[in-house]
């Protein structure tokens, strides 16, 4: 998927398992497919998840941002009302692989595609319990920082102007250049709240139309309360989305945020992803499609 994207074995997992963590030594290792673009995962048994980062980069600053990543997911998992994994231990290079990688605790499931529920108002009802109780928690003071999604629409100009010349002949590009000339100066009216921050499908486990839980939580932070609300267009049709947005009382100005969070996040999937990661193409165009869809109503 990436220049700089680094192959992780099978063979590598167990080595590092059975040298790290003896008391899952002997234990079945095997490769979960998904449509993850920075890790390669791996169950350890029948209770254990391990996470490899698949990107070449320092070292010392991965290690570090898993640090940190465990710190939020494991704040996340006590506070989300679904399933989700509570991080267990930072591990460390050898056979081969450079970087640090981590592991946390299995949770079963079916993960969502963009079309797999787009229609369950239960599903919505879910979602809008866990985003406002992520909405609810105290952010203890911490507010947005970074350069990542939740801070200033106009501050990812750059990317989604490469995003849309790189998505000439795949999407209508007239109506995204419209489409973000309006979305990059929606202000803000309400300070940052606590969010997920990739409310994406494959982020999502579902079952019978229900949410059973949650995966990736090492983004969750202060940001704008919007950032979440992305959800509603990477997996729902209109009735469903709508019923998100009543359950949740969403103003239309923050309505429109999250419509251009949504934006920001899927015009670069398809240019991208179209050959390495199919799944992740197939997020981006359905998003837009809808986004598309909502902007002619």
């Amino acid at each position: 998927m990436h220049a700089d994207q680094l192959r992780v074995e099978r063979e590598q997992v167990a080595a590092l398992v059975a040298d790290q963590l003896p008391e899952l030594a002997g234990r079945r290792v095997t490769e979960v497919p998904g449509a993850g673009t920075v890790n390669a995962i791996f169950r350890i048994g029948d209770g254990v998840a391990a996470r490899f980062p698949v990107r070449r980069a320092d070292p010392a600053r991965v290690r570090e941002d898993l640090r940190s990543e465990m710190t939020a997911a494991a704040e996340f998992a006590e506070l989300c009302p679904f399933p989700a994994p509570f991080p267990q231990y930072l591990g460390h290079s050898g056979h081969g692989y450079p970087l640090a990688w981590m592991t946390q605790s299995w949770v079963p499931g079916r993960t969502a595609t963009p079309t797999s529920d787009a229609h369950s108002s239960a599903l919505a009802d879910d979602l809008a319990l866990l985003i406002g109780r992520l909405r609810d928690h105290d952010p203890a003071g911490r507010s947005f920082a970074g350069t990542g999604r939740g801070g200033v629409l106009s501050d990812h100009d750059a990317w989604v102007t490469r995003c849309i010349e790189r998505s000439e002949g795949l999407a209508d590009t007239t109506a995204m250049r419209s489409m973000w000339s309006r979305f990059r100066v929606l202000p803000r009216d309400e300070p940052d709240a606590m969010c997920h921050s990739d409310l994406i499908p494959s982020n999502l486990l579902v079952e019978r139309g229900r949410l059973v839980g949650v995966l990736d939580a090492g983004g969750f932070r202060a940001a704008d309360p919007a950032l979440d609300l992305v959800v509603a267009w990477h997996l729902f049709d209109a009735a469903p989305r709508a019923r998100l947005r009543d359950a949740l009382g969403c103003t239309e100005l923050q309505w429109e945020r999250g419509k251009a969070w949504a934006f920001q996040q899927a015009a670069g999937l398809e240019w991208y992803y179209r050959e390495s990661n199919p799944a992740m193409a197939e997020l981006g165009r359905t998003t837009l499609h809808r986004l598309m869809a909502d902007d002619q109503r």
